[in-house]
């Protein structure tokens, strides 16, 4: 058992930070808040209601980015894009898409195979599919890895706006992004503490 005892609370515009060591359980935590590991004990309220991980009522909230792309290699960005925005229920706006994929310096890509791109514009495609996908929940599992200085500049721009608009976020990352909200507490699982962006720090039990 990886994790246990552990009870979190996020509400509208809050972001939560995960921190800890390799192992200590942050990518396994997204996991099962996006419902893809089962959990063994504990309960899941959405909205007021006690829901399952699986829930399609909660899964239509939430967007996830995991350590894989989840994209096919032989398809090209482009047609990623419209796949996963096709499963999401999420209608094609062409307007907003090119806004997305020029802030990410990405229009020169995604006329590619998925499979001939960098590490880094990969990881910008991911973070792309997460912007139009418009979901209110965000679980996040390094979505720093491979970005540069403009990437990286984009992705706390991107959470800035998503809070500010009445979203949420569950963040793993090894680096120190600077998000100047007031609403950011830090959850280190290799204490069990959370931090919040007061410095007052917190058990979880």
């Amino acid at each position: 058992m990886v994790l246990r005892d552990l009870g979190l609370e996020l509400g509208d515009g809050q972001l939560l930070m995960l921190r800890g060591h390799n192992g200590a359980g942050k990518s396994s935590l997204l996991r099962c808040l996006a419902g893809l590991l089962p959990w063994r004990t504990g309960s899941l309220q959405w909205c007021g209601g006690t829901l399952s991980p699986q829930d399609p009522a909660y899964q239509r909230q939430l967007a996830y980015m995991g350590h894989q792309a989840g994209m096919s290699d032989t398809l090209t960005g482009m047609e990623n894009l419209r796949f996963a925005l096709d499963l999401m229920a999420v209608s094609w706006n062409e307007a907003r898409v090119q806004a997305v994929l020029q802030a990410l310096s990405l229009t020169g890509v995604v006329a590619r195979p998925f499979g001939r791109l960098s590490q880094g514009q990969r990881r910008r495609l991911g973070l792309a599919r997460v912007l139009l996908g418009e979901r209110p929940l965000w679980l996040l599992d390094e979505p720093d890895n491979c970005l540069d200085v403009q990437g990286e500049q984009y992705l706390v721009e991107a959470l800035e706006q998503h809070l500010a608009s009445g979203g949420m976020a569950v963040v793993a990352s090894h680096r120190n992004l600077v998000l100047p909200t007031p609403r950011v507490s830090i959850l280190d699982l290799s204490r069990s503490v959370v931090t919040t962006a007061m410095n007052e720090q917190v058990a979880v039990c």
